[in-house]
């Protein structure tokens, strides 16, 4: 049985245009529940967007239980004594996970990772079930498969296309080439096992008579979800489909799972438009609430708001009602419904 880890990334589309003289990238936020976009490294930072589109993000998260700390060697060990060096000449020692020599992308949150960017986002959901294991570790494994995700992503002369481009970008491609990545930076001698599920979204284009429109690629493996809502007209033109084993086991990837990526992941194209909102979810959300109280918890939040963007607010609206069903011992929630369908004995949210 996972933990209860209620996680909801909200997004706004909007053209690139709008974005003259603001800020590109929240660059070094301290990692928190809460915020616009996770950090970047500074190679990142510098480069220029290429799509005429871009997310105006929010993201918020709870967790039952703390993160662990990241083993060695993807987080160095702490000072044992006075006479370890604190720092070195040229400055002091970083403290952020890394790995291949470079900073590890997203945030933890609990077993869970989530990375924020401006045209990609995901969300993976840790198998909590590995802590009791020796060398498990589901956060490692949730947060790697995310980071390698998006660096493939980069990497791909497709993802970085111009307007005038018509190459395509291939998500499952890259989650794949990071699923193998993650295998080998996990193997022996610093063997860490555990298992994940995955969904992402990757905002990309289309060139039209009219110019460019853009267009969603949207990935998944598990039973996360990504759902795309219309406010202006408080529809939901889509969300992923949930991929199960059997009940309470998703589809998933790592130690001893026979998915993968090329296998068994799902990849649709969505046709979406400028001021649609973009949610990634774990299921700490979408088995406490229906997906008429999610989208209403969207449409209020915005409402408030004078449907002027603010996603880190709509973010956090969206979990405070999640959080709310799943500490509740007599609240009917979407899980509750799913165990007695299995003939299981459960009252409350999860």
């Amino acid at each position: 049985m996972r933990r209860l880890i209620p996680r909801a990334l909200s997004l706004n589309i909007r053209p690139r245009h709008q974005t003259s003289g603001q800020r590109r990238w929240a660059s070094s936020e301290p990692t928190t529940d809460e915020g616009t976009r996770t950090p970047l490294p500074e190679a990142a930072l510098a480069k220029k967007p290429t799509s005429p589109f871009y997310f105006e993000t929010g993201y918020a998260l709870y967790a039952k239980r703390p993160s662990r700390p990241f083993p060695p060697p993807f987080l160095s060990s702490p000072s044992r004594s006075f006479s370890d060096p604190l720092s070195t000449h040229n400055g002091s020692r970083d403290r952020r996970p890394h790995v291949n020599g470079e900073m590890i992308r997203g945030v933890t949150n609990g077993d869970d990772a989530v990375l924020v960017g401006e045209n990609f986002i995901g969300a993976n959901d840790g198998v909590g079930a590995w802590a009791q294991k020796p060398r498990g570790h589901a956060a490692l494994w949730s947060r790697l498969i995310l980071h390698f995700w998006a660096l493939a992503a980069e990497q791909d002369a497709s993802a970085l296309s111009t307007v005038s481009s018509s190459a395509e970008p291939d998500p499952i491609a890259y989650l794949q080439n990071a699923y193998e990545q993650t295998v080998k930076a996990t193997a022996a001698p610093t063997e860490w096992k555990g298992t994940t599920t995955a969904c992402g979204a990757f905002l990309h284009h289309i060139n039209g008579a009219e110019g460019p429109k853009p267009l969603l690629y949207v990935t998944n493996l598990g039973d996360s979800q990504v759902m795309v809502l219309r406010p202006q007209t408080q529809e939901i033109i889509y969300k992923t489909t949930e991929q199960w084993h059997w009940f309470d086991c998703p589809r998933q990837l790592g130690t001893n799972s026979p998915d993968t990526p090329k296998a068994n992941a799902t990849m649709d194209k969505v046709n979406v438009k400028e001021g649609d909102v973009v949610l990634a979810m774990s299921d700490g959300v979408v088995d406490n609430l229906w997906e008429h109280e999610v989208s209403q918890s969207i449409y209020d939040s915005m409402q408030r708001l004078d449907f002027q963007a603010n996603m880190l607010h709509v973010a956090k609206e969206l979990v405070k009602a999640a959080r709310k069903i799943a500490e509740d011992p007599y609240a009917e929630s979407p899980f509750m419904e799913r165990a007695i369908e299995e003939g299981l004995a459960m009252e409350g949210g999860r």
